[in-house]
């Protein structure tokens, strides 16, 4: 049975690698999966997804406004596909959360959505997350462990003192390096761990 399913987690957890093996694996089997992931993540470039360890793929560059339905309408129109893999879909709207669903209802054919669940002030990432959560059929977690050894279930951004911030923009493409996926007691502690704080420039932690 046809599913949407969302996979979630807190930062650098695996997900577009998660997502990319999936891929392969429908290509392995003679199948044809439709990748998409948000236009607003230029990280490696618009309509590409790569994972840090050393794996991409191209995918279609989905905007705001854009019907996810129509497009995998057209799409089947002229090759089956087995199923649509969603990158980074905290980046899209409500709507489009509505299309993918629709997807699996009218051609039953899985769509599985990879995304992160919390920002960095510690609440839902957005309005496509809450819709999700709202009417996925299956909701997985991908895990990461904190610095100490806990699920890390928070992302805790930073400042080049190694200060926690939990104000201001949600949205920051490219800063990898400000964040850091922890557990929630070294979230409420703004707590960087070991490492971090080892990697940060002395003047900045000086001034």
């Amino acid at each position: 049975m046809a599913a949407l399913t969302f996979f979630h987690s807190t930062m650098n957890a695996g997900k577009s690698t998660h997502l990319l093996q999936a891929a392969h694996g429908y290509s392995e089997g003679g199948g044809n999966a439709l990748l998409f992931t948000s236009a607003i993540d230029n990280r490696a470039g618009v309509g590409r997804i790569a994972s840090r360890i050393g794996i991409a793929a191209d995918a279609y560059p989905l905007h705001a406004g854009e019907d996810l339905f129509d497009i995998v309408a057209r799409s089947i129109a002229l090759a089956p596909v087995s199923a649509v893999l969603i990158d980074e879909v905290q980046f899209l709207s409500p709507a489009q959360i509505q299309q993918a669903a629709k997807i699996v209802d009218h051609f039953q054919i899985p769509v599985l959505a990879f995304g992160i669940k919390n920002n960095s002030l510690g609440q839902l990432f957005g309005p496509a997350v809450c819709e999700l959560l709202a009417i996925a059929d299956v909701i997985k977690e991908i895990e990461r462990v904190c610095h100490c050894g806990r699920k890390a279930t928070m992302i805790l951004r930073y400042d080049p003192s190694g200060q926690a911030v939990k104000a201001g923009a949600v949205v920051e493409i490219g800063g990898e390096d400000r964040y850091i996926s922890v557990c929630r007691p070294h979230w409420m502690e703004g707590d960087i761990g070991p490492t971090r704080r080892a990697a940060l420039v002395p003047d900045a932690v000086a001034a």
